[in-house]
């Protein structure tokens, strides 16, 4: 299904429209029954309302990002539904239009469902390799050694070592990857910008960070977890299974047309009139702290700009569910 992002309107000027009113709208109803197709518009709109139900961020969104994002989910056949994990819609600020825009971002089970439906691969897997795991890993013959620990409660209680990841084609064929954490926090410290491995010094003390560390062990007060709002904090680890997947697939995979679009659009808003806008992902830290950059950082390699922060503390959609 082609997203025609030209259907999609703005609600009408005066009295603010909720998205259930504008999504459930005859002339957006008629243009979702063309678009989806008429047996699954009524689907298609009572999934994509409780996605939006359980983040109440989206509902300050520009309602047309959040269907356009919606509309992509639903050209890539996934589910908008934050238990399955296929693909969010996050709430960014736009600063540029000085609003809350809707972002399509792929899930790690996304990017899996999206390549193993292409049937090209027999296998593709994306592993935390935990303390004492590791035996080891050789980079020239891309084989590793575990010993993973079998009891599934101390094994979820130990401290993430690496990250391992590897697919194999239909053919044969077959590749692997292995990070460990602290290559992974570089990387989130290189190309995000609301995610720092050090401490963070702003010049109004009240929007300090603490180091990665001190954040992992648990020395940040309630009152200022709204500061620490990036999914690389939220969830480390889902977002590193995703990044080893796009790094792997992107380089190696064979990519489908749907998982191409899927990458391109990653991390998206997604304008009426057909644009697509990577959004300047900054979190605001409060007047004149300097801290914020002016552009998204990305991987050259690959084109993803890695920035998932909300300014508020919004309820994470992800959360609970990048684990398998």
């Amino acid at each position: 299904m082609a997203v025609n992002n030209q259907l999609v309107q703005r609600p009408s000027a005066g009295k603010p429209q909720t998205f259930s009113a504008f999504l459930t709208s005859d002339a957006i109803k008629n243009r979702i029954n063309n678009m989806v197709g008429g047996k699954d518009g009524q689907r298609f709109i009572s999934a994509v309302i409780s996605a939006v139900s359980v983040n109440p961020g989206l509902t300050e969104c520009d309602h047309s990002t959040i269907l356009s994002a919606a509309l992509l989910g639903e050209s890539l056949k996934l589910s908008p539904s934050p238990q399955l994990g296929q693909y969010y819609m996050v709430p960014f600020n736009d600063k540029k239009r000085n609003c809350k825009v809707a972002q399509f971002q792929l899930g790690y089970k996304g990017y899996i469902q999206l390549a193993i439906r292409s049937g090209q691969y027999k296998k593709l897997n994306v592993l935390a390799i935990k303390k004492g795991e590791l035996v080891s890993y050789d980079p020239l013959e891309e084989e590793i050694k575990v010993n993973l620990i079998e009891d599934e409660q101390l094994r979820e209680a130990a401290p993430t070592i690496g990250y391992y990841a590897m697919f194999e084609y239909t053919n044969g064929f077959k590749k692997t990857m292995y990070w460990s954490k602290e290559k992974m926090i570089a990387h989130a410290d290189k190309y995000s910008q609301a995610f720092s491995k050090d401490a963070v010094t702003a010049r109004d003390p009240k929007y300090n960070k603490v180091s990665f560390a001190d954040f992992e062990a648990g020395k940040v007060k309630e009152s200022d977890m709204w500061l620490y709002s990036s999914f690389w904090y939220k969830d480390f680890d889902g977002m590193a299974y995703k990044t080893m997947l796009r790094q792997l697939i992107s380089r190696w995979g064979i990519m489908s047309i749907e998982l191409q679009t899927a990458m391109d659009n990653d991390m998206a808003a997604i304008h009426e009139d057909g644009t697509v806008d990577y959004v300047d992902n900054s979190v605001d830290y409060g007047p004149d702290t300097g801290e914020a950059p002016t552009t998204p950082k990305s991987d050259p390699a690959t084109g993803e700009v890695i920035d998932m922060p909300q300014d508020a503390p919004e309820e994470d959609p992800t959360a609970g569910f990048f684990n398998n």
